[in-house]
């Protein structure tokens, strides 16, 4: 496909996926909170609670039932379209970016896996992860919700161990998200909304509503609420190559998975007591210290002081800029995938090489990420003396 018209797929998609994606996640977080900011002492018969808030200059007053009101109002409003509108671009984006590159963005670096047989994992992942999740949840263990976030979460840390053996770092990352993507979709199109429409037939047939249907709905919505910062992380991850280009990337994300909940957890509980307070320091200081867990070590063949180094003439790095990266990044990349320079980085010239010092340390040296799926093979000694050139000041005289 032409490179242009791919960077503008990617562009529209993308941008969609932001816009429903803010819009399922933001109801997503309001219905929580207003779950949990209810008062429920002394409620009028037939509900479980009520709230008063002012907002955009006007009073407000929400009522919710136990299960529904005697007679069904002539407007309700339905909250789906967002979800599936996330799930649809979503998938959409995770086809244009790494279905149709996937030698680039999916598969990993030497790996012998082709791209059909990577593709055919990715998607087997998806749904292997719905129907795991969704057994498990109608299991004795649902019953359980604490024992069963933790079995949730073991599986996922495994499933991102096991998709970081055979994808890049970015293409394992992603669909551990496109996995709990599936599953939030997946309980809404499965669980809540069935469950809504077997409240609404049942006011409408006059008939008392089953309980076990919206609590069922309720768990699973709880469920979605705590998947929505990992979600989060994972969207932006690929621009954070210290994490996915790790090799212990699969600890990172389940790391950083817990803080987010830690998180998630003291917003959705800070209504009943402080209690939970010490999450938010701990998530800080969780962070701070993968930071420096994860912070890139010194080769070991390299001098542990530049003073005991010959000086890397600039020429020898350039030769290995324009033999590795300038296909990509250069304002006429060579590579058909590109019809401009990825992130905007061009390298062609010498200034361009020392402004870009750092960002090819992280990406090259550090990390490894780049080239993407290393497509144009440098090897351990160009980036060891990328490093040790980084090292001695990045100069090009």
């Amino acid at each position: 496909m032409d490179p242009h018209i791919t960077e503008w797929l990617n562009l529209v998609i993308r941008w969609g996926h932001m816009i429903t994606g803010i819009a399922w996640i933001g109801a997503s977080f309001y219905f929580v909170w207003l779950e949990n900011h209810l008062d429920r002492r002394n409620p009028r018969e037939g509900l479980s609670g009520d709230l008063w808030a002012i907002h955009g200059g006007g009073i407000y007053h929400l009522e919710k039932y136990k299960l529904a009101p005697p007679k069904m109002p002539e407007k309700l409003h339905w909250f789906k379209w967002e979800a599936y509108a996330t799930f649809l671009s979503g998938i959409a984006l995770l086809i244009v970016v790494y279905y149709l590159n996937a030698e680039l963005y999916l598969v990993a670096p030497g790996s012998e896996l082709s791209a059909g047989s990577a593709i055919a994992i990715g998607v087997g992942s998806l749904i292997a992860g719905w129907l795991v999740y969704d057994l498990l949840c109608d299991s004795p263990l649902g019953k359980q919700p604490a024992l069963l976030g933790l079995v949730l979460f073991v599986l996922l840390v495994a499933a991102s161990y096991g998709l970081a053996q055979v994808f890049s770092g970015r293409g394992a990352f992603i669909h551990i998200g496109a996995i709990i993507g599936t599953i939030m979709v997946g309980n809404v199109f499965r669980v809540i909304m069935p469950a809504q429409r077997a409240l609404v037939a049942a006011i409408e047939a006059g008939r008392e509503p089953d309980p076990t249907l919206p609590a069922k709905g309720l768990l699973r919505s709880r469920h979605n609420n705590y998947f929505t910062l990992p979600v989060l992380f994972i969207m932006i991850s690929n621009h954070f190559p210290s994490t996915y280009g790790s090799d212990y990337n699969w600890a990172i994300l389940a790391g950083l998975a817990v803080l987010s909940v830690l998180v998630r957890h003291y917003f959705n509980t800070r209504h009943e007591s402080q209690k939970y307070a010490w999450t938010l320091p701990a998530a800080a200081f969780g962070m701070i210290t993968l930071a420096f867990v994860v912070a890139p070590q010194q080769p070991a063949n390299l001098p542990q002081s530049q003073g005991h180094a010959e000086p890397v003439a600039f020429n020898a790095v350039e030769q290995v800029i324009n033999q590795r990266c300038t296909g990509c990044h250069s304002s006429s990349p060579s590579n058909p995938a590109f019809s401009s320079a990825p992130g905007g980085v061009m390298l062609d010239a010498p200034n361009q090489i020392q402004q870009q010092a750092a960002r090819i340390h992280a990406q090259s040296v550090a990390t490894q990420a780049m080239p993407l799926g290393n497509i144009t093979g440098m090897t351990q000694q160009e980036r060891d003396l990328l490093g040790l050139w980084i090292a001695q000041g990045a100069p090009i005289n």
